[in-house]
C-alpha cells in the first residue's frame, strides 16, 4: 500500500517543531480559528492529558447541546494558525449504540473537522485500533497520537511506528502526553494534516463475502453521485446497509450534501443544529 504520509524525522534546529514558542496554549480562547480539530480515543489512553498539553485547559468546559454528555473545548496557536481543539467523548467505536458513540461519531462525519487525532494506548494497541480503522474509513485527515509509549517500553513493547503509519496511511506520533514527549512532533503533523501538506491514503477493511463487497461498491457509486463532494462516501454506505437510521436520515435531509461546502462559521453553526438533534 502506498501513502504520501510524512513519518516525523530529524530536523533542523530553526524548524517550528524545535521552537518552544511555536505552541501558545489560548485556554478557552477560540475566536477567529483557522482549523478545526476532533480529539478522540477510547477511554483510559490519556485523551484528556493531551488535550490539556495543547490547550493548557485541566477541566472540563459543559455538556454538549442538548446531551448530558460532557464536552471540552479549547484552543492553541502553532505555526501563525489557531486551533479550536474539541475533546470528543472517549469510545470504543463510531457505531452509534451509545449516546457517547452517537456524539463522536456525528461531530466526526457531519462537522468534517480539518484534523482527527486518535489517541491509543501504546500498551493496548490491537484493542484501540478498531476505533482508528472506523475513524479512517470516515476520514483521511488522521493523526494518531501513539500515547503512553513510557508504559511500552517498560513492559518491554516494541512498535514499528514507520510500519505501522504506512499500513495505516497516516501519520503515527509516538508520544507520553503527561511528560510533553512528542507534542512538539504531533503538533507539527496536526498543522501538516489541516494545511494539507500530508494528504493521507487511509487502510481500509476488505470484506471477504463478494455479495457484500459488490454491495458496497455499488451503494458507494450512488452516493457519490449524489454527493460528489462527499469524502467518505464509502462509510456512509457502509452504515446504509447496517441499517443505521441516523445517516438515513441525514440523507433524506440533505444534510450530508449541505455539510460538504461551507465557511468554518457555517460548520460551526450547523454543528450546534446536529448536537441539538
Amino acid at each position: 500500500m502506498t501513502t504520501n504520509v510524512n513519518v516525523p524525522s530529524e530536523a533542523c534546529s530553526t524548524c517550528p517543531i524545535h521552537n518552544a514558542a511555536a505552541l501558545k496554549k489560548l485556554g478557552v480562547d477560540m475566536a477567529n480559528f483557522d482549523f478545526v480539530v476532533a480529539l478522540s480515543g477510547n477511554p483510559n489512553t490519556g485523551k484528556s492529558t493531551v488535550f490539556n498539553a495543547l490547550t493548557g485547559l485541566r477541566q472540563h468546559t459543559g455538556n454538549w447541546p442538548g446531551k448530558t454528555v460532557t464536552r471540552a473545548e479549547g484552543g492553541f496557536e502553532y505555526a501563525d494558525h489557531k486551533f479550536k481543539l474539541v475533546d470528543l467523548p472517549g469510545t470504543y467505536s463510531l457505531l452509534a449504540a451509545s449516546l457517547d458513540e452517537e456524539v463522536a461519531r456525528d461531530f466526526i462525519l457531519f462537522g468534517q473537522p480539518d484534523v482527527t487525532i486518535v489517541v491509543v494506548d501504546a500498551t493496548r494497541l490491537e484493542r484501540n485500533l478498531n476505533l482508528v480503522l472506523q475513524v479512517l474509513e470516515i476520514t483521511n485527515r488522521v493523526v494518531v497520537a501513539l500515547n503512553m509509549m513510557d508504559e511500552a517500553r517498560r513492559h518491554g513493547i516494541r512498535i514499528d511506528v514507520r510500519r505501522l503509519a504506512r499500513d495505516l496511511g497516516a501519520p503515527v506520533v509516538p508520544t507520553v502526553a503527561r511528560q510533553g514527549e512528542g507534542v512538539p512532533e504531533l503538533l507539527q503533523a496536526i498543522s501538516e494534516v489541516a494545511n494539507g501538506d500530508t494528504i493521507g491514503r487511509p487502510y481500509h477493511v476488505k470484506y471477504d463475502s463478494p455479495e457484500l463487497q459488490k454491495a458496497v461498491t455499488h451503494l458507494t457509486a450512488k452516493v457519490e453521485a449524489a454527493f460528489p463532494d462527499l469524502p467518505n462516501a464509502r462509510w456512509v454506505a457502509l452504515r446504509l446497509l447496517d441499517g443505521d437510521e441516523r445517516v438515513a436520515e441525514a440523507l433524506r435531509k440533505g444534510e450530508l450534501g449541505d455539510l460538504t461546502h461551507g465557511s468554518l462559521e457555517q460548520r460551526a453553526a450547523q454543528l450546534q443544529v446536529v448536537g441539538n438533534q
